[in-house]
């Protein structure tokens, strides 16, 4: 069964499920200007490139947005100065802007409704089912001016629940053409509630036993969503106790664990993620596996057990791109096969794009991962200036909200004034630089706070000071109070 927990602070938003016990996923979304997948703008038709049949938009970004033109699309006669509505297709990367298209879509839960096209369509899960596709057919209250995609989910729905999602959505859709002609002001017109909205419309189904979110407002919006949706069937709770979601369910250490490079597997094998400027690089070792009583047998039970922890670790760290994988070498065709086959199956559940090919002459294995959103890595880790740029470190927003998680859970035992805090000295000229912000970000404005910074310190420590003999020993490292 799954749970899922939904922690919001003031910048940020992040989601996790957990199977059975165990991280499968995180969504992480920050509070920024930058366009994401799936949003809807109001932009201007800045230049047309006829040579690469590309225009670029303004959409009210930093960077202009860059369209394909096509007359499948309906936009290769737009010209210089046109107003257009488009959908992110792939956020801005380095000095390019964003990819949109003038094919807009509103996703729900059972459909999605899509312009430039009349259409209905079905999802490739649903192609073979033509007793369900007619009885959609003939049942369906579809506008005449918009295309239609059914996803899976309609298949364990009712048809009462699909027509009235897809009355919600034309709503929407209307509004969103109306805002669009009429708003003077170039930018953001439709974001399906961010990454809130695709959890509820992508990821929630009938194996979730249970929602605990820290917000009242998306616990209402989440109320609201599940009310009426005879495949839903979970309990929503609303977490009130001051240490965070995250914390008090020891799912922040599972996020940190995801920034070692090595992960053992189960049988003592283990496998390797590198990050390199084109792709990431997977290699599998035997190690301390032991089990079997040949070296083939080995390699290949330690394939298999890699290829599902490898598909769970992309999906985790929200790896995109390219990913070559080096498994053990193994001569056999159709163990080769059964490998492939095992990778394809963990990744059945993920809704990114993903494409796994053969094995090469090399014994590699290449996929190919639709990137949406930023990997895990992004959000924890900032480059270490120390090392020039060739290691990393924890962004020191993220360790701040860490401490603080730890100086509530230490409140819930203690009643003190003074908190000392142990951290790396990578860290000591950005705290030292602004005091005040640091404090505040762990919300000791109302402590005596004392800091050690310590050489080579992977983690941090913090402690309640108790004592007048312990306060005597660190006043001379206090940064306030």
């Amino acid at each position: 069964m799954e749970e899922i927990f939904i922690e919001r602070e003031k910048d940020s938003l992040r989601i996790a499920i957990k199977e059975n016990g165990s991280l499968k996923e995180c969504l992480i979304e920050e509070d920024n200007s930058e366009p994401s997948p799936g949003e809807l703008y109001k932009g201007v038709v800045k230049n047309i490139v006829a040579s690469i049949k590309c225009a670029f938009i303004d959409i009210g970004c930093k960077k202009n947005a860059y369209m394909l033109l096509h007359h499948k699309f309906d936009n290769d006669k737009i010209k210089v100065g046109d107003e257009v509505i488009v959908e992110i297709m792939k956020e801005a990367t380095g000095e390019k802007g964003a990819k949109v298209t003038s094919q807009i879509s509103v996703p729900g839960r059972y459909v999605i409704l899509i312009s430039h096209n009349n259409k209905i369509n079905f999802s490739k899960k649903i192609e073979g089912n033509t007793q369900f596709i007619e009885y959609v057919h003939e049942n369906i209250n579809k506008p005449s001016d918009v295309g239609v995609m059914v996803r899976t989910n309609a298949l364990n729905s009712t048809i009462e629940d699909i027509n009235r999602e897809l009355e919600e959505l034309y709503d929407s859709y209307l509004r969103i053409l109306k805002q669009g002609k009429h708003s003077l002001k170039l930018g953001l017109l439709y974001n399906g509630g961010g990454a809130l909205g695709r959890l509820l419309i992508d990821v929630i189904n009938e194996d979730t036993s249970k929602i605990i979110v820290n917000s009242q407002e998306d616990y209402g919006h989440i109320e609201r969503f599940i009310k009426n949706k005879s495949d839903i069937n979970l309990s929503l709770e609303l977490h009130k106790d001051p240490q965070s979601i995250f914390s008090l369910y020891n799912i922040e250490k599972e996020l940190l664990s995801l920034r070692n490079s090595k992960v053992v597997l189960p049988s003592g094998g283990n496998i390797i993620i590198e990050k390199t400027e084109a792709m990431y690089v997977i290699d599998v070792n035997s190690s301390k596996n032991t089990k079997e009583t040949s070296i083939d047998k080995t390699a290949f039970s330690t394939d298999l057990e890699a290829a599902k922890e490898i598909a769970r670790q992309i999906m985790l760290r929200n790896l995109g791109g390219i990913i070559v994988i080096d498994f053990i070498d193994i001569e056999s065709n159709e163990k080769r096969k059964r490998i492939i086959q095992t990778l394809k199956e963990a990744f059945k559940n993920d809704k990114k794009k993903t494409i796994v090919y053969p094995f090469t002459q090399l014994n590699l294995v290449q996929i190919a991962r639709k990137r949406r959103g930023k990997s895990i890595y992004d959000y924890i880790e900032d480059d270490c200036s120390l090392c020039r740029g060739k290691g990393k470190k924890i962004k020191l927003t993220y360790l701040n909200n860490l401490i603080k998680n730890e100086i509530i859970k230490i409140s819930k035992e203690y009643e003190f004034k003074d908190i000392h805090i142990e951290i790396d000295e990578i860290y000591k000229k950005d705290i030292l630089g602004n005091v005040i912000e640091f404090i505040n970000e762990i919300e000791a404005l109302d402590k005596r706070v004392y800091v050690s910074f310590i050489s080579n310190l992977e983690y941090f420590k913090v402690e309640a000071l108790l004592f007048a003999s312990q306060i005597k020993k660190f006043e001379n490292i206090k940064i306030y109070g």
